[in-house]
């Protein structure tokens, strides 16, 4: 597949998926919890924010390398986890694998991917996260965290903010159904839960909420794996105290791109009071909303180590497949060198709050 010649940004792929995305795909994949008002908070967060140039600066030997939980990254930026690749891309996951691999981007693999995790492993050179959503069952659980780790992932992303699945009101007028030759296979087997409920109870609380997992569950994981262990969907200093206590390595401040809790606060507008919370503790990643390198360097001066980018890799997946995603993934480290460039900074440490224009 061909990158076409006038896309220039991460917008751009998006303009073409929506002019050539049938509308109930399009409503699943760039669709918003209830009124889409944090997923439009996430994108106006990096807006509202102004950055300082600084000029005459010394530059030499600039470089965009960090490290984060023992893994070496070439620039401050991941693949967040995106559940059925092959709804866009006959390849699915593997050709988002492909993609990162040649652009040097590591990549996050969901636990809801439509291709096993062990293809994509042996299609990747690029480090791999493995995202977990904690099963019904620990044996599940354990199963998955096994192959992970068997098949040369590097960490663990738990998300733990979506117990339930949003409103998603944008995604049900337009009748969105998973196609039946897209499924989660990493799933097969593994049991499920009876949504119907006892009669007379919610079927929300009586289904997923009765089985949802916990503080102590996070702690057993803990001891069950040596990976490092990033627990995604904090928002609140509080929780990111007690995640703390539990023993975690990583932090990832996301409100699962707008697609659960409607006005929940914008990632980049939380992070500072995680920031405080952790104290360098552990590093502290954020997603929700980057679409630019001014939005990596905003989201780096604020406090995170490094961000993730969730739908703009199914955008470029789906018009230019593994080409697409190497091409979107180095538009936006262009754009983040460019940045540091004219913001004076020749590392990602180098960027801290006082880039932050304050008037």
């Amino acid at each position: 597949m061909i990158v076409p010649a006038d896309i220039a940004s991460a917008a751009d792929y998006e303009r073409y998926f929506r002019d050539r995305a049938d509308p109930a795909l399009s409503a699943y994949i760039d669709g918003a919890g209830a009124d889409g008002i944090t997923a439009r908070w996430n994108r106006e967060a990096f807006s509202r924010l102004a950055l300082h140039g600084r000029v005459l600066a010394d530059m030499r030997g600039a470089h965009t390398r960090t490290r984060l939980c023992g893994i070496d990254l070439e620039c401050p930026l991941l693949l967040a986890p995106v559940a059925h690749h092959r709804l866009v891309h006959e390849e699915g996951e593997v050709a988002t694998a492909l993609g990162a691999s040649a652009a040097g981007v590591a990549m996050t693999v969901s636990t809801q991917a439509s291709r096993t995790l062990e293809d994509i492993a042996a299609a990747a050179t690029t480090p791999l996260l493995f995202q977990l959503y904690l099963q019904p069952d620990r044996a599940d659980t354990l199963r998955l965290v096994r192959r992970a780790e068997a098949a040369g992932y590097r960490a663990l992303v738990v998300t733990v903010d979506a117990p339930v699945t949003g409103l998603r009101n944008s995604e049900q007028r337009a009748g969105f159904r998973l196609p039946a030759a897209v499924r989660a296979v990493n799933l097969d087997g593994m049991a499920t839960l009876d949504m119907a409920g006892a009669p007379g109870r919610s079927p929300v609380f009586s289904g997923l909420l009765d089985h949802a997992p916990g503080w102590g569950d996070i702690e057993w994981l803990r001891r069950e794996t040596p990976l490092p262990i990033l627990l995604k969907g904090i928002l609140h200093p509080d929780d990111a105290r007690r995640a703390l206590a539990c023993g975690i390595d990583c932090l990832v401040v996301s409100n699962h791109g707008g697609r659960t809790l409607d006005t929940l606060p914008a990632t980049l507008d939380a992070l500072p009071a995680i920031a405080t919370a952790v104290q360098g503790r552990v590093p502290l990643l954020l997603d929700g909303g980057i679409r630019r390198g001014t939005d990596i360097v905003k989201a780096l001066a604020l406090g995170a180590s490094a961000v993730l980018i969730g739908r703009p890799q199914l955008h470029a997946l789906a018009i230019a497949g593994a080409s697409g995603v190497a091409h979107l993934l180095t538009i936006l480290r262009t754009e983040l060198e460019v940045a540091m460039a004219l913001a004076g900074c020749s590392r990602p440490d180098a960027i801290d709050k006082n880039l932050v224009w304050r008037p």
